[in-house]
């Protein structure tokens, strides 16, 4: 019976790390999926022989003082390497952008409440942005949380975030998207909330020609 209780936990443990992109503590983990944080060990080492056992898989289970994230395997790292040095040579993404919008308007955000207005995973966009200098990360809580970095203020032209095209609007609709917040706190609620059906941050022009 208890190792039926445990297996039924391993696929909601591995979809909840995928999404939540950064290291998680079994005590969140058992919140989430409503069970022990004993179980959820358990069943992190399964899931953990699972992906490493399996050589057609790409990615493992790493843990650290409790602490649950999912990364490529070793071997994978040089493809990884060259695919993110690649990526960093061109222009960003449409999908950069839009993130980048969504963090200079309704930052400091964490990684859930960006997936939560994007509907996507944005975990490698991110790691992009840091990367190139863009953004900051510091910690809040069990999560990070993300605001634009003084190299994008300067190539904005701009000595503030606030003064950022229409900046006081989209406080706005700040409050009324993250109110309450769907953050990592309320994690199980945001795949069941409905996405605003206008999401205005994504036609936000980032380029210096928008500055004030």
């Amino acid at each position: 019976m208890l190792q039926e209780e445990i297996k039924n936990i391993v696929g909601p443990l591995e979809a909840l790390l995928f999404i939540f992109g950064e290291p998680l503590d079994s005590k969140k983990i058992a919140d989430v999926l409503k069970t022990d944080e004993e179980k959820v060990k358990t069943a992190a080492k399964e899931l953990s022989d699972i992906l490493s056992n399996d050589s057609n898989r790409g990615i493992v289970l790493i843990e650290n003082s409790g602490k649950y994230m999912l990364a490529t395997k070793p071997q994978y790292s040089a493809l990884v390497e060259k695919f993110i040095t690649d990526d960093l040579k061109e222009d960003l993404s449409p999908a950069s952008l839009e993130t980048l919008s969504i963090i200079a308007y309704f930052g400091p955000a964490t990684r859930a409440q960006i997936d939560y207005l994007r509907g996507v995973n944005s975990s490698y966009i991110l790691r992009n942005l840091l990367i190139r200098g863009l953004i900051n990360r510091k910690s809040k809580g069990n999560a990070f949380e993300y605001e634009v970095s003084f190299d994008f203020l300067k190539f904005m032209g701009i000595d503030n975030v606030e003064k950022m095209p229409q900046y006081q609007e989209y406080q706005k609709l700040k409050e009324q998207y993250f109110s309450p917040k769907p953050e990592s706190e309320n994690f199980s609620e945001i795949n069941n909330e409905s996405k605003p059906e206008n999401k205005e941050s994504q036609d936000i022009s980032l380029s210096p020609e928008n500055k004030n």
